[in-house]
């Protein structure tokens, strides 16, 4: 999935490093070769940018989706991770890792294909030993290390956490925890109603101000509430997400106690729950891509991150329009199927969803190396998630202890039938 934001900061980082300049000196460099596409790699595009990052959305909806991927395909990746346990986007067979070029998006997408295979402990462990390490002083983590924290990468890293069993509050650099790092992005109540709960990709390096952004947010969205990938989708709450609550409709003063206390932890994921389902409402079923100086234009990747999130976070009524809209056109995201990235992304928000995933599997199979053996493919299902305890009796509950007691009442009156035969 190789989204605007990813190959900016990947392009980026590689000019840096090449020492090349900005400006006309970029475009008059000619164009960098593209790498050729190693064997066990899904896809067939140039992997310099994304090649981790596609091969571990691959492994991990694969895996969700009960195939067996070919140890050529796990052994690419586990090949691509450095001895101080981060990722680099890619690199090419034999040559040294750099540690300027290890980013955390490659790092925590490779943590979490890992956890999903089974059996990598070591690996994982190393992962999230160079996430610690790359941490931000605030809490926060870059695309690079030693850059300014972003909400994509300190989300990305979150869910990394999540799904290695290590509790992000525990995740700390000078007194300022995981969770603090993802705070720093979110809008309060000092942003006006319709933006509370939104993400920026940064502060504005200017004052500060945060603006929302549809990428930032939906990817966010998914640590805010406590998740990784794959998304299981397996819990649902029958009201919609609950707006941040703020004393007032209308921002906060500057200055003002209510303007400078970061949206808690325990309000995250629910406030920027409704901030995306308003997005998605306003937008019809998705979210938009605005990029300065060309027309506004559907965010497939932004879309599906907010379907996974609010999946996640138990709302699948209100992921249910973006999940529609996106098998309607994935077609044109997915290339036709041979984007990896794109369909393999597809696949994990179609599982969470509880849809038909066999086509999706098929066509993502068939991008990498024969797997070792597939399952049987999912098909939808009638059966709705499980709902949020609500401190209740669940109406399914009742009917078990209907039917139990339903059981030992025949079982009692078989045997004082038989009792009476006997007298």
């Amino acid at each position: 999935m190789l989204t605007a934001a990813r190959l900016g900061a990947a392009a980026l980082s590689a000019a840096l490093l090449t020492g090349l300049a900005a400006g006309p000196a970029l475009a008059d460099s000619p164009a960098p070769t593209p790498a050729a596409v190693p064997d066990g790699l899904y896809g067939k595009s140039d992997p310099t940018y994304d090649g981790v990052w596609r091969q571990s959305l691959a492994l991990t909806a694969l895996t969700a989706a009960k195939v067996t991927p070919a140890d050529s395909a796990v052994g690419w990746l586990t090949g691509q991770q450095c001895e101080d346990g981060g990722w680099p986007s890619y690199r090419a067979a034999g040559a040294a890792c750099d540690p300027r070029t290890e980013d955390s998006n490659a790092t925590a997408v490779a943590v979490q294909a890992l956890v999903a295979l089974g059996g990598h402990q070591e690996a994982v462990d190393k992962g999230v030993g160079w996430l610690k390490a790359n941490q931000n002083a605030d809490g926060s983590w870059a695309y690079n290390p030693g850059s300014p924290g972003d909400a994509n990468s300190t989300g990305l890293a979150v869910n990394a956490l999540f799904a290695a069993k290590t509790d992000p509050a525990g995740v700390a650099k000078a007194g300022r925890s995981a969770f603090d790092g993802v705070a720093l992005f979110q809008l309060g109540c000092a942003a006006p109603a319709d933006q509370r709960g939104a993400f920026a990709y940064q502060p504005d390096p200017a004052g500060g101000a945060l603006t929302p952004n549809a990428l930032a947010s939906a990817q966010a969205a998914l640590a805010a509430s406590g998740g990784h990938l794959p998304v299981a989708g397996s819990v649902h709450a029958d009201a919609a997400p609950k707006a941040l609550a703020c004393a007032s409709d209308a921002p906060a003063a500057q200055g003002s106690s209510a303007a400078a206390a970061p949206v808690s932890h325990a309000e995250s994921g629910e406030a920027v729950g409704a901030y995306l389902t308003a997005q998605l409402a306003a937008g019809g079923d998705h979210l938009t891509l605005t990029t300065p100086g060309a027309a506004p234009a559907p965010d497939y990747t932004a879309t599906a991150w907010a379907a996974l999130a609010l999946s996640q976070s138990g709302h699948p009524q209100q992921a249910a329009g973006a999940v529609d809209w996106l098998a309607k056109e994935g077609a044109t995201w997915t290339k036709g199927g041979t984007d990896a990235g794109a369909t393999a992304t597809l696949l994990l928000v179609s599982q969470a969803a509880h849809r038909d995933t066999a086509a999706l599997t098929g066509q993502l199979t068939a991008l990498g190396p024969a797997p070792k053996a597939t399952g049987a493919p999912a098909t939808a299902t009638a059966t709705a998630p499980a709902k949020k305890k609500d401190g209740g009796i669940g109406q399914y509950w009742l009917i078990g202890v209907g039917l139990l007691i339903g059981v030992g009442g025949g079982l009692l009156l078989s045997l004082q039938r038989k009792r009476n035969t006997h007298l």
